[in-house]
């Protein structure tokens, strides 16, 4: 059986979606499973060595450079590759609907018109399913692939997971690590570093600062002057990101894809939320822990101006990290 995943985008939500695979090859361990992503996270993919292929698309490229002609010839390379027998669609935009339709496949499968995040893209499925878009994310992947798949991903499923990756980690330290996110995809879902500070002064470890741009180095080194335990890597690689979540004793920060690898590395977390819904964006487990502030949000309208992630006790943070350290 041959099966193209189509997740695009971002890094959370690829890591989440990318859970599925080991429960596919488990009951179909002769199925070729090819994953299509945009270019600028196929690295990520990569390291999967559970998926055979992974299909570039270019959109990110196509965006920036406006050039129409690239993006139909691009779109038309899809057309080329060998027949599916199903190709699903777990991020129910109308860009990833089309991407799905035009690559040959016996069955186009995607969440239906009142489900998916863009209704317009149930148009271009031969099958669609209703799984509220509402519910917890890694949920609602799973139930779109076991009805498309015809076997059941259960939570014992879920609890009992595998990791995503398998790369060499570091060697682990007699020390205990901490790693701190201190970016996120916009500023509302990052914690405040002052509140950083606090947990930093009151939590016996060693403290890594990761960071993806420019203004989340500034973050990091704002945090590395306050503390001596604290210490600011270079730029990672995705593989390199991995291996020190992956040696981490607990990573701590809000909603975005560096926390999330830490569930999906098996790694004990705390994942942060203000302004989007935790309820839905984690899957919570016996070691991975989330806060929320006391927010009402919307899962389809995000307010970036909600800021309420920093009313969050770092008190609170510090139970939990307490209680995940086994101190």
């Amino acid at each position: 059986m041959r099966i193209a995943i189509v997740r695009l985008s971002a890094l959370g939500d690829i890591i989440q979606t990318m859970i599925v695979v080991q429960f596919i090859k488990k009951k179909y361990p002769q199925s070729t499973i090819d994953w299509v992503v945009d270019k600028k996270f196929s690295e990520l993919v990569k390291l999967n060595n559970l998926i055979d292929n992974v299909i570039e698309v270019r959109l990110s490229e196509i965006k920036s450079s406006k050039n129409l002609f690239y993006l139909i010839k691009s779109l038309s390379e899809l057309r080329k590759i060998s027949k599916y027998d199903f190709v699903i669609d777990t991020q129910g935009l109308l860009k990833s609907a089309i991407i799905s339709k035009l690559i040959p496949s016996v069955n186009t499968i995607g969440f239906d018109r009142k489900s998916a995040r863009e209704s317009l893209a149930a148009f271009f499925y031969s099958n669609s399913f209703n799984i509220p878009y509402e519910i917890n994310v890694v949920e609602r992947y799973c139930s779109l692939i076991s009805q498309a798949l015809g076997f059941n991903i259960t939570k014992n499923h879920l609890l009992n997971k595998e990791t995503i990756f398998q790369i060499q980690k570091n060697k682990k330290s007699s020390e205990r690590i901490v790693s701190i996110i201190v970016g996120a995809s916009f500023d509302s879902k990052v914690y405040p570093i002052e509140n950083y500070r606090l947990i930093i002064e009151k939590l016996d470890s060693k403290f890594i600062c990761l960071w993806g741009d420019d203004s989340e180095f500034k973050l990091a080194n704002k945090l590395s002057e306050i503390s001596s335990k604290v210490f600011v890597p270079e730029k990672t690689t995705i593989a390199e990101l991995i291996k020190i979540i992956s040696s981490s004793s607990l990573v701590i920060g809000g909603d975005t894809g560096p926390t999330h690898l830490a569930w999906a590395l098996n790694i004990p977390s705390i994942t942060l939320f203000g302004p989007t819904p935790g309820y839905r964006n984690m899957y919570e487990t016996e070691i991975n822990f989330k806060l929320e502030s006391d927010s009402k949000v919307n899962s389809k309208k995000i307010n970036k101006d909600d800021f309420s992630i920093a009313d969050i006790s770092p008190k609170d943070i510090l139970r939990l990290a307490n209680q995940l350290l086994k101190v």
